[in-house]
């Protein structure tokens, strides 16, 4: 039996982000070596159980450079046809969101797009996106469906999502979001739409194993607390999670109904209130930040990020990757924007797109360098982390490790 490892990086330095009493529990003087997928050592390099070459088939040295966990971009609607410039321009001429998504843009122009587009043709406009997100350091990214509104289209977006990732040669996790928005062919009858999100399209896709969780929007302008808590019970009897674009322009107590569900994740959450917060800390439910679309749509309302804090709920970010309110294709400059307009540290965002992003996806296994965790890894042209919420653009991954093989550089 061969117990060489795969590979070793010697020569470098680690942001571990374990709790080994140092900031990003850095290791300086480090090694992290890996065999089928997993790491088998992550510490100072002296600590070593031989000489490198006596311990790995293939042993790179890193040149002093950092290295971190793979980053896990864990809310996103990459999947979609067609974009929406347009709308981006009526907003900056001071049509606002809601308006336009009521005069029958949003969303709704996106399911008329992307209802055109064949299986190949969505793949093709959608892959390029997801290859920017891993030549930038990510490793793992959540797929949202919800352009489709119909099984035959829900179906083929989560289709293409799995694709993009066993191309690519990373995770992709699928979400169900029949529950975005009410198509058109629904008009009036939001009702009878969600009975068949949940009576015809929820069951399919869930004994298809096409979803990974379920997701819903619950807004003025999209579903209510009670559609909402309806399509959750289907999911739930159905052994689902669920997940939640909660309170995003209203407090309608979507962040609390999330963790009333167990929820991984509660998304958005600008204007959750004090129960909010405590009922996702009781029910270890992750505040998924999206900085791009705060940007894009310019609101002032800052997510309670001292409410979290104090309450000790774990915080993720992510790009919320979608063509009408965040056209944001780096969580590099997603954690830079997590600093600037939520006043993250460097350290608290740099975990929310790692350690806190994989949990708000259920995945315990990666996030972190650690022996027994996945070999996802990213090797970075840097002098410390915090450039990487620093910089704005720039090409600073190096290599990019996915279960140790690599996927990027």
């Amino acid at each position: 039996m061969d117990t060489l490892w795969d590979t070793l990086i010697v020569d470098c330095r680690l942001a571990t982000l374990t709790d080994n009493g140092n900031a990003y529990g850095a290791i300086e003087r480090a090694a992290i070596g890996w065999k089928d997928g997993l790491i088998t050592f992550a510490g100072a390099a002296h600590e070593l159980p031989g000489p490198p070459e006596s311990l790995a088939r293939d042993v790179v040295s890193a040149g002093n450079a950092w290295i971190t966990p793979g980053l896990v971009d864990c809310h996103t609607h990459l999947v979609f046809g067609g974009d929406r410039a347009e709308e981006f321009e009526q907003r900056l001429n001071g049509v606002g969101y809601e308006e336009i998504a009521r005069a029958g843009g949003g969303i709704n122009s996106t399911v008329t797009r992307t209802r055109a587009a064949s299986a190949e043709a969505l793949y093709a406009q959608s892959v390029p996106r997801a290859r920017a997100l891993v030549a930038d350091g990510v490793t793992t990214i959540e797929i949202k469906s919800g352009y489709g509104l119909d099984l035959p289209n829900e179906t083929k977006m989560l289709d293409v999502a799995r694709r993009i990732g066993r191309d690519l040669g990373i995770t992709v996790r699928t979400t169900f979001l029949g529950a975005h928005a009410v198509p058109a062919e629904f008009a009036g009858r939001q009702s009878a739409y969600v009975d068949e999100v949940c009576i015809h399209m929820l069951p399919a896709i869930a004994h298809a194993g096409l979803a990974d969780a379920v997701d819903a929007f619950c807004e003025k302008i999209a579903f209510t607390p009670s559609e909402t808590r309806r399509v959750f019970e289907t999911a739930r009897g159905l052994g689902l999670p669920v997940k939640l674009h909660a309170d995003q322009l209203s407090d309608l107590d979507g962040a609390a109904l999330a963790a009333s569900f167990g929820a991984l994740s509660a998304d958005h959450i600008e204007h959750t209130t004090t129960p909010g917060v405590r009922a996702m800390a009781q029910a270890g439910t992750v505040a998924v930040l999206l900085p791009g679309a705060f940007h894009v749509l310019r609101e002032t309302k800052l997510p309670p990020i001292a409410l979290l804090r104090e309450h000790r709920v774990p915080i993720a970010i992510a790009t919320d990757l979608n063509p009408g309110t965040s056209p944001l294709v780096s969580m590099r400059l997603t954690m830079s924007l997590a600093c600037t307009l939520f006043r993250l540290t460097p350290e608290e965002a740099l975990r929310g797109a790692t350690v806190n992003g994989a949990r708000a996806l259920g995945l315990d296994d990666r996030g972190r360098l650690a022996p027994g965790l996945r070999a996802d890894l990213v090797v970075w042209d840097i002098a410390h982390p915090a450039e990487l919420c620093y910089w704005l653009g720039g090409t600073f991954a190096r290599s990019v490790y996915a279960g140790g093989e690599k996927v990027a550089g």
